[in-house]
């Protein structure tokens, strides 16, 4: 069996984890023992999350601990959940925007 690189640098105490990636209709969660020690990129590399979904990218994706950014060198701590989070489909400002602008016509038109 081969161990990769990550696996080999920690050989001792473990931790529990979840690492979640949440689709448009679908929360995956992967609850994982990491060694204690590991940091966010190795906690999403071991939980096998890419694999699986081959579209995140850790270098464009952002991530982190109970809603919280974390950068990839953060380390976890035993019942962590890392959350991988997808890119926003549409910019919020613009839709509060849309939104303010669709209220004002509506008040000047006195129709709903």
């Amino acid at each position: 069996m081969l161990l990769s690189t990550v696996q080999i640098k920690f050989m001792g105490d473990s931790i529990n984890i979840e690492v979640v990636y949440a689709l448009p209709h679908e929360q995956i969660v992967f609850k994982v023992p990491v060694p204690a020690g590991a940091t966010v990129f190795e906690a999403i590399k071991l939980s096998g999350v890419l694999q699986i979904h081959p579209e995140i990218d850790l270098a464009k994706n952002r991530f982190g601990i109970y809603g919280k950014l974390s950068k990839a060198d953060t380390l976890v701590r035993d019942k962590d959940r890392v959350e991988i989070y997808r890119p926003l489909i549409a910019d919020p400002k613009e839709v509060r925007r849309q939104r303010a602008a669709e209220g004002k016509a509506m008040k000047k038109g006195g129709e709903a």
